[in-house]
């Protein structure tokens, strides 16, 4: 952890930091001016930052890359209110890990269990790529969500980009990240001083309906994580 950075002490004061922040201005102009889609034009978007969503005594982190525009940017809550979001849940709900499959609103009656949601970047980014500053200015609040899950035992990356984010996480504790490769099912792991890290690829749209990804692959990777992370089902 970068010295430089205050630390939260509690998910509720870093909430309310991340929710306020405008450290980059592209971010900022780009979430608080989506055009809402036609089905969503009567709604009031959230277009603040995006903190991360959970229980708090989680040993799994599942981290994405950054809110959609019409999920997470329209609704206030990561991962919910999108075909992403539906995917995932699905999953969640089927390996134990939520109380319901639907995640359509930030008061939909969710309820995480062992696991925690996040995303690297806090903002919707244009063209779902935020620039490599915009990547570091935003790591500060990832980083503290790590280092408030004292019961992490493991991270799931949704994605290249977000596999990447928790490597750099691992470096500036002072690990090697060389030859850790992204692949579907990958384990990279640095003893018991930082949690193992877990590759899938990104639950969406572009994935899930060409069968990169499948249920069966994503559930399958939960389960060989609660395994190996010698957890009972719930």
């Amino acid at each position: 952890m970068n010295p430089k950075i205050k630390l939260f002490e509690s998910f509720e004061a870093l909430n309310s930091c991340v929710i306020k922040c405008r450290l980059c201005p592209r971010l900022v102009d780009y979430r608080e001016h989506v055009l809402p889609k036609p089905k969503f034009q009567h709604e009031i978007y959230w277009r603040k930052p995006i903190p991360g969503f959970g229980d708090p005594k989680a040993w799994l982190l599942l981290t994405g890359l950054a809110p959609s525009p019409d999920g997470g940017n329209r609704t206030g809550r990561i991962f919910t209110g999108d075909a992403t979001g539906r995917f995932l849940m699905k999953m969640l709900y089927q390996a134990g890990f939520a109380n319901q499959p639907i995640c359509e609103s930030a008061k939909d009656g969710l309820i995480l269990k062992d696991c925690y949601l996040t995303a690297a970047v806090k903002c919707v980014p244009p063209l779902h790529k935020p620039t490599p500053q915009e990547c570091r200015n935003c790591a500060q609040y990832y980083h503290n969500e790590v280092y408030l899950l004292k019961n992490l035992k493991a991270v799931l990356a949704l994605g290249r980009l977000a596999f990447d984010a928790y490597l750099q996480y691992a470096k500036m504790q002072g690990f090697s990240t060389r030859n850790m490769p992204f692949r579907h099912g990958a384990k990279y792991q640095w003893g018991d001083r930082v949690p193992a890290l877990y590759a899938s690829y990104h639950p969406s749209p572009q994935n899930t309906n060409t069968g990169k990804l499948s249920e069966e692959m994503l559930l399958t990777l939960l389960e060989q994580i609660r395994a190996q992370s010698s957890l009972p089902a719930n």
